[in-house]
């Protein structure tokens, strides 16, 4: 069964009802960030039942050094852990002189968070019962702004409801921080700095071995039925890494105490007075106050909305998924700056570390071509152009590779390897072809091929490379092998002939040669300077051209599929159907050996061969493909039901493709694989966006126009959604009966939709 306590609701996430059961799922689902920062919806009050407290600053991490039973050439020596940053929301509070703990009270009613996703909040109510007697209403409302994004704010209104109550606040920012996930229990931070002033503190900690110094500030602030009161702390306590304050309220029956804390951290990346740079945050938030603050955040959201929400009308459910899945994809990275990249779990959790795999370039990449201004995809293919170098290294240290081959890393915080897993760190080579093929998918969507003279075809030589170096010849098929891999589906290690990644490589190779014709002919002098650089002779070109050109590709002619490997007709191929639901999740329910024996694919392979290039083949060679791997295909991954929904779509399955996508799109709100206590699965939230667009939408981008070929579920009565192709707006609805669309700007659109040419007017 999957989880299903959260309401449906169009616009925001809700939760009725106290369960001590669903604490930490619902700190992940709650969590909030503003592309600097994040944190998880942990209270702000002591909580003594199950918790996982975190709160995380955007670039900051440490090098976790790797544990492994046996240690093997070439394991990557650390694990990039994202960190768990000092806390800054914690407020103890005692109520008549009993500390205030919802897992100790003996009663707690109309309890409800909510995040509202329009507005960008996130706030908690209840009334709860203290073992003392004393009965209390609490609403707490909580946001990181988008606009002052170094800084967070909270307002905890108090109500005593049965009698008048003495209420102590004990507002804290703490250093001294643990991270759920760590190889060796190491302490990460480094207490510098403690400074207290009037109402507001500052503790300054650097992390161990990286150096990253944070300052985490606080300003407090104590209202009585809503106006600002004169109470100044009766006592501050402070050690290396920890300031609390004392404030105590007398208050009568009825009447409402609050505490508004203002939060959050600077840092070394921004700043080189980061105490200097926190006491500014605060003179700039108080002096806007919260009611402005979080007008100004309602604003920024509004904004947001503006560009990227899809409005699907009569499925409730569906709604509330997809906006959920943009909002935490807006929450986790806004493109303002290059440094930074999306991490798998965003601001939601620590699992896998780092900050980027391949998922940035398979799945995110179109989000933000489509929903942003062009300069943040291309600030996301800057991310890899920047830490070229560091992939050359990677592959010449850990693989024994030459002449500026490169290979990116698997998860990276600052182009180093730092995945713990040799199988997947040396194996899993296809994440070079997914930057390759953003590189592409970039021009083809933009139109911008500045990009490529100017850092692109650098790129794309060290990938080439690299996989020309990576084919072995086969004497014995006298043709080019890729031998010892994992594809895309890590339900198998170690086999040889993954199609999709044979594929791409010869792609890779293909599009790079092509590259550096057309810069050569159209723009000579990064011609010369890239080829002086790289040190690219013809010879060598040719070279790569023998390896693309005899690729050797697994197929069964009996069954007309390309093989996911060499060897996968030799598994017992039972059907998922026939496998028992007891046994899912498999990767939870099973030995590894047992898994990498079977037939069962983690998430789309050989479809996701497809999904790339689909041009190809035929949609009859898609039909085949589709319907044998989906019978084996578990989609234990987040990655995998977004590729089969858009694949349903084209070939007409549109039960399955309404399927996969509220699968797709509920994936951490139900709770499907039984994990989201551990964080959210952000990358796979673009999937989401591209289910509906290129899925039901039928978007595609050939010869430098759009073409749709709509299509809609059963259970919708209409969607809509917007993107921005080429500095044009255009907003697309669909509706059983017709598709519409319209034109922001003062120049007409050519589309095409289903073949056919449509010239859509401005406005």
């Amino acid at each position: 069964m999957n989880q299903d306590y959260i309401k449906p609701d169009n616009w925001s996430i809700i939760e009725e009802d106290f369960d001590v059961e669903r604490v930490k799922s619902s700190e992940s689902l709650f969590s909030i960030g503003n592309g600097a920062m994040g944190q998880r919806a942990n209270f702000e009050e002591n909580y003594s039942g199950p918790t996982f407290q975190g709160s995380y600053i955007a670039g900051i991490y440490y090098p976790d050094k790797t544990k492994v039973g046996w240690w093997k050439n070439g394991y990557p020596k650390y694990f990039a852990k994202v960190l768990n940053a000092p806390n800054w929301i914690g407020i103890n509070i005692a109520i008549n002189g009993e500390n205030f703990d919802l897992f100790t009270c003996t009663e707690v009613k109309n309890f409800k968070r909510e995040l509202n996703m329009k507005e960008g909040w996130y706030n908690r109510s209840f009334e709860a019962t203290l073992v003392n007697g004393t009965a209390i209403a609490v609403n707490v409302r909580r946001f990181l702004s988008l606009n002052l994004d170094e800084a967070g704010v909270i307002n905890y209104e108090i109500t005593p409801l049965n009698k008048d109550a003495k209420i102590v606040y004990q507002p804290y920012i703490d250093a001294g921080v643990t991270n759920e996930d760590t190889n060796w229990e190491e302490k990460f931070w480094e207490p510098l700095e403690v400074k207290k002033a009037t109402n507001e503190a500052f503790v300054t900690a650097q992390t161990f071995k990286t150096h990253f110094k944070v300052t985490t500030f606080m300003h407090n602030t104590i209202l009585i039925n809503g106006v600002p009161s004169q109470i100044s702390a009766s006592s501050v306590e402070s050690t290396t890494d920890k300031v609390q304050y004392t404030y105590e309220t007398l208050v009568a029956k009825g009447e409402v105490s609050a505490i508004q804390k203002i939060g959050g951290y600077t840092v070394s990346l921004n700043h080189d007075n980061t105490q200097a740079a926190a006491e500014k945050v605060i003179q700039g938030a108080v002096a806007k106050g919260y009611d402005a603050l979080l007008q100004e955040q309602i604003e920024a959201w509004a904004k947001i909305w503006e560009m990227s929400d899809i409005t699907i009308a009569g499925d409730v459910k569906a709604q509330q998924g997809i906006r959920f899945n943009i909002f935490q994809l807006n929450q986790t990275y806004l493109g303002k700056d290059s440094r930074l990249n999306i991490g798998p779990k965003g601001f939601t959790g620590e699992k896998y570390g780092g900050s980027t795999y391949w998922d940035t370039e398979a799945y995110c990449i179109p989000f933000y071509m489509a929903t942003k201004d062009q300069e943040v995809a291309r600030n996301l293919l800057t991310y890899r152009y920047n830490q070229l170098d560091k992939a050359i290294e990677n592959a010449k240290d850990n693989l024994g590779f030459k002449n500026g081959a490169a290979l990116y890393p698997m998860v990276t915080m600052n182009g180093e390897e730092c995945h713990n897993e040799w199988e997947i760190t040396h194996e899993e080579i296809h994440r070079n072809g997914a930057i390759a093929f953003a590189i592409y998918n970039y021009y083809r969507y933009t139109g911008d091929y500045s990009y490529i003279p100017e850092k692109g075809l650098e790129v794309l030589i060290g990938i080439a490379r690299f996989w020309h170096q990576r084919a072995s010849f086969s004497t014995h098929k006298n043709q080019y092998m890729i031998l010892g891999v994992t594809g895309p589906n890590e339900y198998e290690n170690n086999i040889n002939n993954n199609f999709y990644t044979n594929y791409i490589a010869k792609w890779c190779i293909d599009y790079a040669y092509e590259q550096i014709q057309k810069v050569a002919t159209e723009y000579p002098s990064d011609h010369k300077r890239v080829i002086e650089k790289v040190n690219l002779a013809d010879a060598e070109l040719q070279d790569w051209k023998k390896v693309s050109g005899n690729m050797y590709f697994p197929k069964s002619e009996e069954l007309g599929i390309y093989l996911q490997q060499d060897g996968f007709l030799d598994k017992d191929l039972v059907p998922v159907k026939d496998l028992d639901r007891s046994q899912r999740p498999i990767n939870q329910k099973w030995s590894w050996d047992r898994v990498l024996r079977s037939p069962y694919i983690k998430q789309a392979d050989v479809l996701q061969g497809f999904y790339f290039f689909e041009d190809d083949f035929t949609t009859e060679e898609l039909r085949k493909n589709f319907e044998f791997y989906e019978s084996f295909t578990v989609h234990e991954s987040s990655l995998s039901p977004c590729v089969h929904s858009i694949q349903a779509a084209k070939l007409d399955k549109m039960d399955m493709a309404y399927a996969f996508y509220l699968r797709t799109s509920r994936l951490d709100l139900d709770d499907y694989n039984k994990e989201v206590e551990e964080g959210c699965h952000i990358t796979s939230m673009a999937g989401t966006w591209m289910s509906i667009v290129e899925g039901f939408g039928g978007m595609r981008v050939k010869d430098n126009a759009l073409h749709f070929a709509p299509k809609i579920p059963k259970e919708w009565e209409g969607y809509s959604f917007k993107i921005n192709f080429r500095h044009q707006i255009l907003k697309m609805e669909v509706t059983h009966n017709e598709t519409k669309f319209s034109l922001e700007g003062d120049k007409a659109l050519t589309v095409f939709v289903n073949g056919k040419e449509v010239v859509v007017q401005p406005n």
